[in-house]
């Protein structure tokens, strides 16, 4: 599952800066890969534990 999130963020990414690269970039086209890679990303890092978390049961 990891592995596919990390290949759509990858995916989104590209997508996004290839858009921009076009003489008329698509703009419905660079939010919906910046959603998908935004998603991406807080679907992996919300297996990060915090930083902060033996502080906030104190």
């Amino acid at each position: 599952m990891r592995k596919l999130f990390y290949l759509l963020i990858m995916i989104a990414f590209v997508v996004a800066f290839y858009n921009q690269r076009q003489e008329k970039p698509n703009v419905i086209i660079t939010v919906i890969a910046v959603v998908i890679f935004m998603f991406g990303m807080m679907k992996l890092s919300s297996k990060i534990d915090s930083k902060n978390k033996g502080n906030d049961e104190q």
